[in-house]
């Protein structure tokens, strides 16, 4: 046996380890490049999709979680409430962002697809705005108004019919900003003006996002739109509003939401996939915390009201 020496059994020695798979070359676990290697490793991806009116909240709340632990990200994407539900329906997403409540017919089929109950949890609130280009001269508008600007057969399609000279749209004509048929917005805004039986009318101008919305108004003199007032700009005013014409008018703002009195105001909802648990949990527990909470106030949205 000693005719190997010491360099022959390190060779072996070297050969052995190889062959078990466990050679370990250079710093050791405890450096912190290896340390880094394992907690990335170690991670949770939390998948987040669904409402355009909620995603620069849920990205801001990502990005800041980051800071909160490091066993955990989230990673968000948009599309549209009901492109959220579908997901959470397919058992794809662990939690679903909603500007509208979730339908009986969607829970029952999320229930059967994947075996488990979605949760529901309000996370803040939103101040539906009425938005037109800021050299409109219009300040405030009731409900019924828009009802017949918005509605099948409405009314009111000029600016003249809201007794009021728009000079910088000479054709008269009111243009109708809207949002896709997916999106809760849209249902939202809808069943508010309309009721549950009476629809739109066709021949508005159907956008994606709700900072699509507010953009194309602050570019379009003639046009009148609705999205979450926190996406308001120096390009667009958002008008008070009613819900009759002998009634108070009340501007979308944080203080007339939590006091409701703005008539258009609307939960905001995160829908688990079954009764959270692990990270997803913790990551709800924090939004709905004090620190989560600020971030909702930041991003122009309303605050629950015991934070």
């Amino acid at each position: 046996m000693e005719k190997y020496g010491r360099a022959g059994y390190t060779i072996i020695g070297i050969l052995v380890a190889v062959a078990c798979g466990f050679v370990i070359i250079g710093r050791s676990p405890k450096d912190s490049e290896s340390a880094t290697v394992v907690k990335e490793a170690a991670q949770v991806i939390i998948k987040n999709k669904g409402s355009d009116t909620m995603v620069n909240l849920a990205q801001a709340w990502a990005e800041r979680y980051v800071d909160v632990t490091s066993t955990a990200s989230v990673e968000v994407s948009g599309g549209g409430s009901g492109t959220g539900v579908a997901a959470l329906i397919n058992g794809t997403v662990d939690i679903a962002n909603c500007s509208r409540q979730i339908k009986p017919k969607e829970l029952e089929q999320a229930t059967q697809n994947t075996g488990k109950v979605p949760q529901e949890f309000i996370v803040g609130y939103d101040a539906l705005a009425v938005y037109v280009h800021h050299d409109t001269p219009l300040d405030k508008i009731t409900i019924p108004q828009l009802a017949e600007i918005y509605g099948e057969d409405g009314k009111i399609t000029k600016w003249s019919d809201l007794g009021i000279m728009h000079a910088n749209c000479p054709s008269d004509e009111i243009i109708r900003i809207s949002r896709q048929s997916n999106s809760g917005t849209y249902f939202y805004f809808r069943e508010a003006l309309l009721g549950k039986t009476r629809d739109f009318e066709l021949g508005s101008l159907d956008l994606h996002g709700s900072k699509d919305v507010v953009e194309v108004i602050g570019r379009t003199p003639c046009a009148i739109g609705y999205s979450g007032m926190g996406y308001a700009t120096s390009h667009v005013k958002m008008l008070e509003v009613a819900t009759a014409d002998d009634a108070p008018y009340y501007a979308p703002s944080l203080e007339n939401v939590l006091a409701k009195t703005y008539p258009i105001a609307r939960p905001l909802y995160m829908y688990s996939l079954g009764e959270p648990t692990g990270e997803v949990k913790a990551y709800l527990d924090w939004i709905l915390s004090a620190e989560g909470q600020k971030i909702v106030e930041e991003l122009g949205f309303v605050p629950l009201e015991n934070n």
